[in-house]
């Protein structure tokens, strides 16, 4: 069940921040770069990274996490999408992006960036009809793709 998580709440603040080590780990080896930014998280700075964050329990345990941030453009910025390796495949980054497109239908335009070989977020990302808008290389062989959904009405 997807639920908006309190960052006032040590134990989800500790539970993100444990789902996102071992979420973003694999990251950081799927694309071959190790310092993205959820990686270089405390449990401080996650509690005012200024996101709200949505996440999918099941039994208190969070399994998958998305954070949203809200752009003075009037936009929406995925900023995180994560799930525990444990529980790949179950449709829960799906559920997630469902929840969040439809909580924010009415905003105009979402943005989000993966590394360009993250195949698996590319293709959740694409699924829901985000097409790419820009690349850059961030580091010597890393590449970050943006991603835009323009939400009409």
């Amino acid at each position: 069940m997807v639920t908006l998580c309190s960052l006032e709440d040590d134990d989800i603040v500790s539970q993100i921040w444990r789902l996102q080590h071992v979420a973003y780990r694999l990251e950081a080896e799927l694309i071959g770069f190790d310092e993205i930014p959820p990686l270089m998280d405390t449990l401080e700075t996650l509690r005012s990274c200024g996101e709200s964050f949505y996440g999918w329990l099941e039994d208190d345990e969070l399994l998958g996490a998305l954070a949203v941030q809200s752009e003075s453009s009037g936009s929406l910025t995925l900023t995180r999408m994560m799930v525990h390796p444990d529980h790949f495949r179950k449709g829960i980054a799906d559920s997630l992006m469902k929840h969040v497109l439809n909580e924010y239908q009415n905003v105009p335009l979402f943005i989000v960036t993966t590394g360009t070989l993250n195949t698996p977020a590319v293709t959740l990302y694409r699924k829901h009809g985000f097409r790419p808008v820009s690349a850059a290389e961030v580091a010597p062989g890393v590449e970050l793709t943006t991603y835009h959904l323009h939400n009409v009405e």
